[in-house]
């Protein structure tokens, strides 16, 4: 049902302005975490592939563990953005975002583009106040965990109130008492999710202003603490049409509670930036 409701949702014409019901969406426990399997096709995947890699190698900024494009804007600037136009290609993904989750007041105005080697992540961390509090986050390519942990003020705030959220996540996710005793385990990280090709995660509220969000710098991911639940099961079936269009080792995908990353993999991650100034700088 979800497969159907997703393939009429990445249709053209008529079918892009449909609104997808959100609350069928909603996993774990954190409000408000939404998580859209298959919300493009694998056709327009390898379209949004085909134009962030052609486009000149300028583009592409390297950092230490990982390289990205930036899109909308030149620079975010604390009083607001920079303003650049995105792309046609760029557009018209963001327009479908803004049209199908009805979550952001206007148009998407910047994307950035990451793009991930198998062992590459990203520390863990909030979007700063120049965002209005809404991310959208389309992957491609290749699966990935994001870790969702409460900011350091909730640590030093409430730490039994989040010690109980935790013992509720674990009770709800049936952990072998192998993980739920392991010595080293973040008693304060509170949920995971595995981000599969053409999937959007989209995250406010809580999520957004309480919480951080990363990804481990390392080609084996636990899954032990993913709470969309039913996306792991698709890891584990590796004679699926769908999932041997990617590039994975299944051999070593799903099994045990780890993902073993083999590919690349590249994010959009789609926001709004509320307060443009096209003068910001003249005197």
């Amino acid at each position: 049902m979800e497969e159907e409701e997703a393939a009429a949702a990445a249709g053209a014409g008529e079918e892009e302005s449909v609104v997808v019901k959100l609350e069928k969406h909603v996993v774990g426990s954190l409000p408000t975490l939404i998580y859209i399997p298959n919300f493009i096709s694998r056709s327009d995947q390898f379209q949004l592939l085909h134009h962030i890699y052609e486009v000149s190698s300028s583009r592409w900024k390297s950092l230490k563990n990982r390289r990205l494009q930036n899109w909308g804007s030149g620079v975010v600037h604390e009083k607001g953005l920079l303003p650049q136009q995105l792309p046609a290609w760029l557009t018209k993904i963001t327009e479908r975002i803004c049209a199908q989750t009805g979550l952001f007041p206007s148009p998407i105005n910047h994307v950035l583009i990451n793009e991930y080697l198998p062992d590459q992540g990203i520390m863990p961390h909030q979007d700063g106040p120049a965002y209005f509090p809404v991310v959208a986050i389309l992957s491609l390519g290749s699966p990935a965990v994001i870790d969702l942990t409460p900011h350091q003020r909730i640590k030093e705030c409430a730490p039994a109130a989040v010690e109980t959220e935790v013992s509720k996540e674990r009770d709800r996710l049936s952990l072998t008492s192998e993980f739920a005793h392991e010595k080293n385990i973040d008693h304060h990280h509170l949920c995971s999710l595995l981000l599969m090709p053409c999937s959007l995660f989209v995250f406010k509220d809580q999520a957004y202003s309480d919480y951080l969000h990363g990804i481990e710098d390392s080609e084996l991911q636990r899954l032990d603490k993913v709470v969309n639940i039913s996306e792991v099961s698709e890891l584990e079936q590796p004679n699926r049409s769908r999932m041997q269009d990617e590039a994975v080792n299944f051999s070593s995908v799903g099994q045990n509670g780890i993902l073993q990353r083999t590919s690349t993999r590249v994010s959009l991650t789609c926001r709004l930036v509320p307060k443009v100034h096209r003068n910001l700088f003249k005197f």
